[in-house]
């Protein structure tokens, strides 16, 4: 028995060593493991930071813009929810214009571009300021010799106007070109309300201050109509008159064709792409499969791909474009409705954006700001953070311009007016210099439902403002007294910015739209020109404080202020291979949610009504009894 259990103990000892052995072996090949995994995430980063971008271009390569989404000045949202849209496969697309200029200024220099490829099928356009912007960006780049074609199974208006300024315009041999006209029609829906017994009690100061007009109309104002229509003309004008000029089409011919529209297709036999072509509206009917097989006899074929030699335009941006060190030019970009706090990209929130304005103006190589401002207004609050914080930025000797997008109405114009310079584009919409509040009361809805409200007070200001009842007249004047409040700070600094009397600015406000044609003329804005001309203004302001020489200012670079990101951020920003991040604001309203057990057309204009009234969520959600929104609630785009 001794010696077997010797030979167990002998045997159990071999075991342990052995295994000891294993597990030593075990050890060290998990180190190794570990420091090669290491070794290896170095060089993902390495190589994602410095070589993946690296794209190599042989001669005669076609730069291709396929343009997916909205051209916008900045996509909207944050890296988590743009995560969370490729995974789920809804991630919004949109197209820079900062972006789209940029590349085309590289390929015009690029000998290895040859020509530039549009393909428009899936853009959804943007504001007529934006799209004249992206179209003089492409007669920029026609300077360089090189040709541009584009191409669309069909045109909309927003897409053909990019499209007129190409060498050449290709649509498929069932397609066409759409062009519409500008106009609209809104819900108006006091008949709707006064059914659910909702009164809207709509407070306002300018007769032409039209945004609440939907909420207590049933039609819309004479003021309203004559405001419009005087901008929608104009805007009209500068869209058929851009791309008359671009086609070399006798003036007025757009609007003579459209009316003549029926009979016209009649003659053809309704083939609409026959009569884009007698119109001279496109040069050729062709389908993309032969546009493939004509581009690679004219460049040359790319194996790899069977098609033509190409590259896509995101991928040549991401591997062109350079750091921008040293001084600078800040840009602030204001794009979106307005609020009090912080906003992701694509909306303005008056904390965040200020901060942005601050951080530029606390930079030692930032020399002067340029604020981008595309925007219909919000925010009373919110607008006067980030008018202050330009002030500030101003007081501290840093020169300030402001560049007007597509639109820069009501709040988007409150924060224009700290500023050296206002430039704005001949379409851009803004004024609409006005307050106005509403407190919704549901007196009538208490009633139907057979509830009843009551309770004691101390004073009459205890809970004045109850939705469930009818508004306190003595409410009504308080909030009445605050807009005019509000309104006459509004105009009075719109005159001390303008260098023009209260009384005349008075008569321009009034909650009016002009575009910024009309605006220069009642010198609410200083001049029109481009976004590149808002950022030569502020070289020479720079070269005129520093004493230098406007050749030396123009050398001075661009960059855009954001928020700061994380290196993890970058580096799976990196991988998802955007440009721009992008993200919906998917924020739940539920007090609008019982509109959705609706059916029938009354759903539709409830439904409607509650997407129009959901800025008074932030109200709710902060319990204030009121807030003043200097918001033109305008839409007016090509």
């Amino acid at each position: 028995m001794k010696t077997l259990f010797a030979k167990i103990k002998k045997l159990y000892g071999a075991v342990h060593r052995g295994l000891l052995k294993v597990s030593d072996w075990m050890v060290q090949s998990l180190r190794i493991g570990l420091v090669l995994g290491v070794f290896l995430y170095v060089i993902g980063i390495g190589w994602v930071f410095f070589y993946s971008d690296k794209v190599s271009l042989d001669e005669h390569t076609v730069l291709v813009l396929d343009l997916k989404g909205v051209l916008t000045e900045e996509s909207p949202g944050g890296l988590k929810n743009q995560i969370m849209g490729e995974i789920q496969g809804n991630a919004p697309q949109t197209v820079r214009l900062r972006d789209f200029v940029m590349v085309l200024e590289l390929a015009a220099k690029d000998k290895h571009i040859d020509r530039v490829l549009l393909k428009l099928d899936d853009f959804q356009g943007g504001g007529l300021v934006s799209l004249r912007e992206a179209a003089g960006a492409i007669e920029k780049f026609k300077t360089s010799g090189k040709p541009v074609l584009a191409w669309s199974s069909m045109y909309d208006q927003r897409q053909y106007y990019l499209a007129a300024h190409a060498n050449q315009v290709l649509v498929h041999p069932l397609g066409g070109v759409l062009i519409e006209g500008f106009g609209r029609s809104r819900n108006y829906y006091k008949d709707a309300l006064d059914k659910l017994g909702i009164k809207a009690n709509l407070i306002r100061v300018g007769k032409f201050k039209s945004a609440g007009e939907p909420f207590v109309l049933n039609a819309p104002s004479s003021e309203a109509l004559k405001a419009e229509a005087h901008v929608y003309d104009a805007m009209w004008s500068l869209y058929t008159q851009g791309v008359e000029k671009a086609r070399n089409l006798p003036q007025g011919s757009i609007s003579k064709n459209i009316a003549n529209l029926p009979d016209a297709l009649v003659e053809v036999r309704g083939s609409v792409a026959q009569l884009a072509i007698d119109w001279k509206w496109v040069d050729q009917l062709q389908t993309f499969e032969s546009l493939r097989e004509t581009l690679m006899k004219d460049v040359g074929k790319d194996e790899d791909i069977q098609s033509f030699r190409q590259v896509n335009w995101k991928d040549y941006l991401q591997s062109e474009v350079k750091k921008v060190k040293g001084d600078h030019i800040a840009i602030v970009v204001a794009q979106g409705e307005i609020g009090d706090g912080r906003a992701p990209a694509g909306k303005i929130g008056g904390l965040s954006t200020s901060e942005l304005i601050r951080k530029a103006t606390d930079d030692k190589e930032v020399k002067a700001i340029v604020l981008r401002v595309n925007s219909p207004g919000g925010s009373v609050y919110g607008s006067e953070l980030i008018r202050d914080q330009l002030q500030i930025a101003r007081d501290k000797g840093k020169p300030v311009v402001v560049s007007m997008g597509d639109l820069a109405a009501s709040g988007g114009y409150w924060i224009s007016m700290a500023s050296d310079v206002v430039i704005a584009d001949a379409a851009t919409v803004t004024g609409s210099i006005g307050v106005f509040a509403m407190l919704p009361t549901g007196e009538g809805l208490m009633h139907k439902i057979g509830v009843n409200t009551g309770g004691y007070k101390t004073t009459w200001l205890a809970g004045a403002y109850d939705p469930r009842q009818a508004l306190d007249p003595r409410v009504q004047t308080l909030v009445q007294s605050s807009i005019e409040n509000i309104y006459a700070d509004f105009i009075g600094k719109v005159a001390k910015m303008r260098n023009m009397d209260v009384a005349k600015v008075d008569q321009l406000a009034q909650g009016r739209i002009w575009t910024g044609a009309q605006a220069e003329q009642h010198k609410l804005v200083d001049r029109l020109g481009t976004f590149s001309d808002a950022i030569n203004e502020a070289r020479r302001r720079v070269a005129s404080l520093e004493g230098q020489s406007e050749a030396n200012a123009k050398e001075l670079p661009i960059r855009y202020v954001g928020p700061k990101r994380s290196p993890v951020e970058k580096i799976i920003q990196k991988f998802m291979g955007h440009l721009g991040i992008s993200e919906d604001d998917n924020a739940t309203h539920s007090q609008w949610q019982i509109l959705s057990n609706l059916s029938g057309s009354d759903a539709l204009a409830l439904n409607s009504l509650g997407q129009e009234l959901m800025w008074l969520q932030e109200l709710i959600e902060k319990k204030q009894a009121f807030g003043a929104a200097a918001h033109c609630l305008c839409q007016i785009a090509p």
